[in-house]
């Protein structure tokens, strides 16, 4: 078999990495090996974080929501279980959004439930 020489191919890939990890700190955005390592962690933390997010935005909305209510005379706990009863079907997002930017659209949807 014939001998293959992959210095083309080593240095398109090389290049390819070290361009991925511009602007890295430390030795990660100039030596392949770390470059390496640290896509790797940063597409694991990529990954995990796209999951955390949708975490972060329905706490965000929880509290949005206990902040309008607590101004209208109600808590969260106690209304989001009255509109589980009456079969209210608007989801946090939706609320949280008329909480903010439509104060009188959401007290008439808290005395609605009330």
């Amino acid at each position: 078999m014939s001998r293959v020489k992959k210095g083309k191919n080593a240095a398109k890939t090389r290049r390819n990495i070290l361009r991925k990890v511009k602007g890295y700190r430390f030795g990660r955005s100039k030596k392949e090996a770390a470059a390496y390592e640290a896509l790797a962690h940063a597409g694991k933390y990529a990954f995990a974080h796209r999951r955390d997010k949708k975490n972060d935005f329905r706490r965000l909305w929880s509290i949005k929501i206990n902040a309008a209510l607590r101004e209208n005379g109600t808590t969260y706990s106690k209304f989001i279980g009255v509109l589980k009863k009456k079969g209210i079907a608007l989801d946090r997002k939706i609320l949280a959004d008329l909480a903010e930017n439509n104060p009188e659209t959401f007290k008439r949807i808290v005395d609605q439930v009330r």
